[in-house]
């Protein structure tokens, strides 16, 4: 069988679980995200993101403060919308990389690895669009938001294991 009948024949019967796969660990990181606001964490505000993703549509990639740019109708909505198709996204990334048998078997150490490399979008896209510089570098605490990011992104690895764990369990 040659790569592209193999990958014709794989993806259709594997995007259905890695869409599962992709809402489920986007979810354990909003959980997450959930526990840190009651504790009294910031955390993201996805009215910005879909503002963000409002003015990409108008053309506009880089803000000088996301939070002083034109609202868009709907950025809300439309931030959980690009939250939660970037997850997918990601999980489709972690399926193309280990292959459709990791969802009958997952293991952890691939969704782990994944998350944590997941970071490098908001520290090198997101932040810098926004205007709070690479790696947050114009916000008061730079490396504790750093921090963060790598760990509500290894929430999310874990989120993408967990959620492969039930899917198999679903499936298979």
């Amino acid at each position: 069988m040659t790569f592209v009948e193999a990958i014709t024949q794989t993806i259709p019967q594997t995007i259905p679980q890695t869409v599962l796969i992709g809402i489920g660990a986007t979810a354990v990181m909003d959980a997450w995200l959930m526990l840190l606001k009651r504790m009294g964490v910031q955390t993201l505000n996805f009215a910005f993101i879909g503002r963000w993703a409002g003015h990409l549509f108008r053309g506009t990639f880089f803000h000088p403060s996301i939070g002083k740019a034109e609202p868009i109708p709907g950025e809300l909505a439309l931030g959980w919308f690009t939250h939660y198709a970037t997850g997918i996204a990601f999980a489709g990334l972690l399926v193309g990389l280990q292959g459709a048998g990791w969802m009958r078997d997952p293991s952890v150490l691939p969704a782990l690895a994944v998350g944590l490399c997941t970071v490098a979008a908001p520290l090198l896209v997101m932040q810098p669009a926004m205007g709070l510089g690479v790696a947050a570098s114009k916000t008061p605490a730079p490396l504790k938001n750093c921090l963060r990011s790598m760990t509500n992104h290894t929430v999310f690895g874990l989120g993408l294991y967990l959620s492969a764990v039930a899917v198999a369990w679903i499936f298979h």
